[in-house]
């Protein structure tokens, strides 16, 4: 299944951002201070390539959690509009009522 390997791969990105994240930003913090000199602030940046590129929060791309959707996505249920409505449909959402849909 390619989306099981898309939502494992989202996974992944979010654990390795967490990982990287204080050392992201302290060598972003460098890299930005115009106080330091341009040699200093040069390392910093060539350091902060050499991070995992999956490490950039930039990377993570909202999915659902059942189906690896990455559109109509509500971010407080972590699932898409359709599997929202399938679980609704179903009765396995407690307190949601089937509507007309």
């Amino acid at each position: 299944m390619a989306k099981t390997s898309m939502i494992e791969r989202d996974k992944k990105r979010r654990r390795l951002a967490k990982k990287y994240k204080v050392r992201r930003t302290r060598l972003r913090a460098i890299a930005a201070d115009r106080s330091l000199p341009a040699e200093e602030r040069f390392a910093a940046r060539l350091k902060l390539a050499e991070l995992p590129r999956n490490s950039s929060p930039t990377r993570i791309r909202n999915r659902c959690d059942l189906t690896g959707r990455p559109r109509g996505y509500y971010r407080k249920l972590r699932m898409s509009r359709i599997a929202l409505r399938d679980l609704g449909s179903q009765g396995l959402i407690p307190g949601m009522v089937k509507s007309s849909w």
